[in-house]
């Protein structure tokens, strides 16, 4: 077993009877020690005084009056933000129920703290897994991915990690993806991974240094469909089959859902009649069909029949994942 992705927060929380995270005070007090929030040296002696009394006592109250009382403006912000969403987390009785509620209701929350929230969830969902394809694969929920297509190989390295690196050579064929991708490297170290190296991902599982190949069939594009399970199980208990295909026949196509803004948008205008041009169809990296076994999960209407799932790469080459839109928009018979 491996304990991955040991700075997302995952170990301080706990879990409640049925499995849901239970926010506790040392899970807030790591939100008050991100940059967002620490004192630097320029803080003022309120601030960090607000500060300290937090880190002693994460549920404390704390007025507009104090808050205001913080010499620097950008500083009093970041409290109202971070204030704003420790109430939204502790009304919910789990994260579970507060990432869902996000979506039903009209909540502001910072993106950076929604794709938090996912990584979070995903390492209690994976926890136990010695699949590092599969812990691999569920970056693609929380991490903008930047797609390149080398030879037929469609490989998804990590945005952020393409972006900071400058262009110097020194990684192979890697190297040559990324300069296709039109990215700047300096001196990066990016492996694809497959089966026989899945393991090197618990040695590197913070780097968000690897490549992960989702051609149709492909170990990466299976551990992709293996994520969708886990989390839809998860969150909606019900049992979900999921497997890649290579077009979506019109015959079984009576429910999609789009993974992302691209794929949800293109998905939408082909089952509505429209024509999507031949250019904009290469975006799509990946088709999917989830099966549910146990027919009356589903509503009545679809009971039997498959959903179709997508995804697609924005113009820009990247790809950011909407892992809620697998909680919202299936056709589910109930919720939990």
């Amino acid at each position: 077993m491996h304990d991955f992705w040991p700075n997302c927060g995952f170990n301080l929380l706990a879990r409640g009877a049925d499995g849901r995270l239970i926010v506790t005070d040392d899970y807030l007090r790591a939100y008050y020690r991100r940059p967002e929030l620490a004192p630097v040296p320029e803080s003022c002696e309120r601030e960090r005084a607000l500060h300290q009394s937090l880190v002693e006592s994460p549920r404390r109250d704390v007025s507009e009056t104090e808050i205001g009382t913080i010499a620097d403006s950008d500083a009093r912000e970041n409290y109202r933000v971070m204030l704003r969403f420790r109430r939204q987390l502790l009304a919910a009785p789990t994260l579970e129920a507060f990432y869902f509620d996000l979506f039903r209701r009209d909540v502001v929350v910072p993106p950076d703290f929604v794709h938090h929230t996912v990584q979070v969830l995903l390492r209690g969902i994976l926890d136990g897994s010695r699949d590092g394809l599969e812990a691999r694969a569920a970056e693609l929920f929380f991490r903008k991915q930047r797609v390149g297509v080398q030879e037929g190989a469609i490989m998804l390295a990590d945005d952020e990690t393409v972006a900071m690196h400058a262009t110097t050579g020194g990684a192979g064929n890697i190297g040559r993806l990324l300069r296709q991708m039109q990215a700047p490297m300096r001196s990066v170290e990016l492996d694809v991974l497959d089966e026989s190296n899945g393991d090197e991902y618990w040695r590197r599982d913070e780097r968000f240094d690897t490549v992960l190949n989702v051609n149709f069939g492909r170990p990466g594009c299976l551990a992709v469909c293996r994520v969708i399970e886990r989390w839809i199980a998860h969150f909606r208990g019900v049992r979900v089959e999921v497997k890649p295909v290579r077009e979506i026949p019109d015959e079984e196509w009576k429910w999609h859902v789009g993974l992302d803004a691209e794929a949800t948008a293109m998905l939408n205008e082909i089952y509505n009649g429209g024509e999507v041009e031949e250019e904009r169809m290469k975006r799509v990296i990946g088709l999917f069909r989830a099966r549910f076994p146990d027919a009356s999960g589903l509503l009545p209407e679809l009971a039997g029949a498959p959903v179709f799932l997508g995804l697609a790469m924005a113009p820009d080459g990247t790809l950011r994942m909407k892992p809620q839109n697998l909680l919202l928009n299936l056709p589910l018979a109930r919720r939990t």
